[in-house]
């Protein structure tokens, strides 16, 4: 049995197996979890799916780990002020619509 995308090519993409394996992990479990693919599959299987994105170099491994980490632990930090001032907003709203209401009785 022939396994499409074969490993030769693959390995061309990524530098080592232990990269392209954490890398199909990865993307096989975003593609399971509801992520858009980025291409029309051959596959059924989202780890088949994730080898084929990779085969076509629409997934890679990003060039700069660290500032990805940093990006991301910004974007949740501001996602979670939002959310806080959101909440602040609402809070003052209510406290705003009782203090009109208790002046109306």
């Amino acid at each position: 049995m022939m396994l499409k995308p074969s490993i030769d090519t693959l390995l061309d993409k990524v530098p080592s197996k232990y990269s392209l394996v954490m890398l199909q992990a990865k993307r096989a479990h975003e593609l399971e979890a509801g992520a858009k693919p980025t291409q029309d599959f051959k596959s059924v299987k989202s780890t088949l799916r994730a080898l084929e994105e990779i085969e076509s170099g629409n997934v890679v491994i990003h060039p700069d780990p660290v500032s990805k980490r940093a990006a991301v632990r910004a974007k949740l930090e501001a996602d979670r002020i939002a959310k806080e001032e959101e909440e602040r907003k609402i809070k003052e709203q209510i406290a705003k619509e009782k203090e009109e209401e208790g002046e109306k009785i």
